[in-house]
C-alpha cells in the first residue's frame, strides 16, 4: 500500500499487526483491521480491553512497538502531519487547555490547523449553537461539566472538517438530548461522505448506529464485519457476551436480599 496515494476502495483507516506492551502486559495483541471509507463503525469491547490504545496508535498519539496504520492510504507515523490534517480525534483522558473559554478553545484549534480567522469564528459558533453551548462559550473550559468538556472536545475535532473522525467513548457523561444531537450531527456527517470510529461499551447505541463494528478483548480481534455479520441471529450485546465471556454471578450477595 502506497505511504501518501490514495486508490479507489482504500479505507478510511488500515491497521496491520498493531501490538503495544506496558511492561509484562500485553495491551493490543497484533490486531489487524479495516475500516472502510464511509462508513459508521464501532470499536467495542470490555473495559481495559485495548480499545483507547488501539486508537491512540491509530491516531498518532503513541507510538506502536510494533505494525503499522494508514488513515486514507497515508502512512500515519512516516508522515504524520499529512495524516493528522484529515483526521479529527476526541481522545479519552488527553487534557484540554482548560484555561480557556470554550469559544477560544474551539478558535484555537482552528487556527492551529492553518484555517483563515473569518472561517474559524463563523465555524465556532456554529459548533457551539448545534452543540448546545453558546451560553457557556464564554465560560473557561475547566468550570465545565464533564458532558460539556465532552462537547467542546468534539467540536475541536469537528472545526476542520476532517474526513475522518475518530471518537474515543464520545456520549461518556452526555446527557441525553445532547446525546441525540451528536448522533445526528455524527449521521449527517457520514451521508456526505464522511468516516466515524467511535470506541464504546454501550452495545445498544452501537448496534442503532454503526454499520460496522469490531470486537477486541484483552488486546485481541475477536471479530470485524457488518453489525448483522458480527451479531448473527442474536443481538450484539448477546453476540459480545458469547466472544468475551467473564459473565459473573450473584451468588453471594444474599445479604442484598431486602425479603
Amino acid at each position: 500500500m502506497s505511504n501518501s496515494i490514495e486508490e479507489p476502495g482504500t479505507p478510511a483507516l488500515s491497521i496491520r499487526s498493531l501490538g503495544k506492551r506496558f511492561g509484562e502486559k500485553v495491551a493490543v495483541n497484533g490486531i489487524s483491521l479495516d475500516v472502510p471509507a464511509g462508513s459508521f463503525f464501532g470499536l467495542v469491547g470490555p473495559n481495559g480491553a485495548g480499545k483507547t490504545t488501539t486508537l491512540s496508535m491509530a491516531t498518532g498519539l503513541l507510538r506502536p512497538d510494533a505494525g503499522q496504520v494508514w488513515l486514507n492510504g497515508i502512512d500515519v507515523w512516516a508522515e504524520p502531519l499529512k495524516a493528522k490534517a484529515a483526521m479529527g480525534v476526541l481522545a479519552d483522558g488527553v487534557r484540554l487547555f482548560d484555561r480557556l473559554s470554550g469559544r477560544q478553545l474551539v478558535t484555537y484549534s482552528g487556527l492551529l490547523r492553518g484555517m483563515d480567522r473569518a472561517t474559524v469564528v463563523e465555524r465556532t459558533e456554529d459548533l457551539l449553537r448545534v452543540l448546545d453551548l453558546e451560553d457557556a462559550g464564554a465560560k473557561l473550559v475547566v468550570d465545565y461539566s464533564a458532558g460539556m468538556a465532552k462537547k467542546i472536545a468534539l467540536a475541536t475535532a469537528l472545526i476542520h472538517s476532517p474526513r475522518v473522525l475518530v471518537l474515543d467513548e464520545p456520549f461518556e457523561a452526555v446527557d441525553p438530548v445532547s446525546a441525540a444531537n451528536i448522533r445526528e450531527i455524527l449521521t449527517d456527517y457520514v451521508t456526505h461522505g464522511g468516516t466515524v470510529i467511535v470506541s464504546s461499551h454501550v452495545m445498544d447505541l452501537v448496534q442503532r448506529m454503526c454499520s460496522h463494528v469490531a470486537v477486541i478483548a484483552e488486546g485481541n480481534l475477536l471479530a470485524a464485519g457488518t453489525v448483522d455479520q458480527v451479531r448473527g441471529p442474536v443481538s450484539l450485546e448477546e453476540r459480545f457476551v458469547q466472544l468475551v465471556g467473564g459473565r459473573g454471578n450473584s451468588e453471594g450477595l444474599s445479604w442484598l436480599h431486602t425479603s
